[in-house]
């Protein structure tokens, strides 16, 4: 197949890799530093999965260079989708598939303003992955899994053949009957997953080591999925147990992307994950004090590093009056 990802940082790169690996012809749009390393020294994947390899690839940051392709993996930041949308038209032909491979819940209805409601697939990716510098891609968790389908439900001729290019990589997919349904179970576990690991600032195995970590998990995705039920979708009566058996079964020292993003002082998914639990609960009338302590607290940090003020009082003289220190600009955010 003929392949374009969109967004080649961790879940982008480390598909794009695998999948090129096997032999598909795969182009990666990038920016920066990391699309500079992938055109000079190719693009590294690190995995316990998938194995460590280094392997040349078509790398560029203007879709007109690749031109019409069968597959587009969309793989960007929540925050992002509107302008790489733009992005995806020269990659479109008649037959062309997007397949969005993103946190949050309503990738695919974003998407379709822009590509068309017949173009689209649902599409959900369990892997943890990150640039850890330019060009390099490391697999930290995750069974680097991805589930597919029709967003009406089931599976199509299109979708057994992404299938099979997929398996085909040793990828380990799945053509799900709801994708709807799988869309919002990640959801639930993500939000459980990600927003725990970034308010502690610790990896999954320590919070879950203790009685009251693992209530804040499950309540958490217990929200999440309550917000579902209320938006319609029929999750079962044992997804929010699933998700929690899945947060257990991760490697100890796992966080989720909310808190590398976090540390990493870059902007973060917390409107598309905790943030819109709280809004959809406000307008369902759902009771999410978890989900709402998640986000209030990350929210500061939500665009990006806040200045540090508590090295930066050292700097005050204290000798002085708080009426004799000069005041500056109150920011309303404060």
């Amino acid at each position: 197949m003929r392949i374009a990802v969109i967004g080649a940082g961790g879940t982008g790169g480390y598909f794009g890799g695998v999948l090129a690996r096997a032999g598909n012809d795969v182009s990666l749009l990038a920016r920066g530093a990391h699309l500079e390393t992938l055109r000079s020294r190719g693009l590294t994947v690190k995995s316990g999965l998938a194995g460590d390899f280094t392997l040349p690839v078509q790398a560029t940051d203007n879709p007109h260079e690749i031109g019409p392709v069968d597959l587009v993996m969309f793989c960007v930041k929540g925050y992002d989708t509107d302008a790489a949308a733009e992005l995806i038209q020269p990659l479109m032909a008649s037959e062309t598939v997007v397949l969005p491979l993103q946190n949050g819940i309503d990738a695919a209805e974003r998407l379709t303003p822009f590509v068309g409601k017949d173009h689209v697939l649902g599409g959900v990716a369990f892997i943890t992955a990150s640039i850890t510098e330019p060009g390099t891609i490391r697999q930290t968790g995750g069974a680097g899994k991805i589930l597919l389908g029709e967003m009406e439900g089931g599976g199509s001729l299109r979708t057994r053949r992404i299938l099979q290019t997929l398996q085909s990589a040793g990828i380990p997919a799945q053509v799900h009957d709801n994708i709807q349904i799988a869309i919002w179970e990640k959801f639930v576990f993500i939000c459980g997953f990600g927003g725990v690991t970034a308010l502690t600032r610790l990896p999954i195995g320590p919070v879950l080591a203790s009685p009251e970590g693992c209530e804040l998990t499950k309540g958490v995705m217990k929200e999440a999925a309550l917000v579902a039920q209320a938006s319609g979708v029929p999750l079962t009566d044992d997804a929010v147990k699933r998700c929690f058996a899945l947060a257990q079964s991760f490697e100890p020292w796992a966080r989720g992307s909310l808190y590398h993003d976090l540390a990493a002082g870059r902007r973060m998914e917390l409107d598309v994950l905790n943030g819109t639990v709280v809004r959809l609960a406000g307008l369902y009338g759902v009771s999410v004090p978890f989900n709402f302590v998640v986000y209030a607290a990350l929210q500061p940090y939500a665009q990006g590093a806040v200045p540090d003020f508590v090295n930066a009082s050292a700097d005050v003289d204290h000798s002085r009056t708080p009426s004799e220190r000069p005041v500056g600009p109150i920011s309303p955010s404060l």
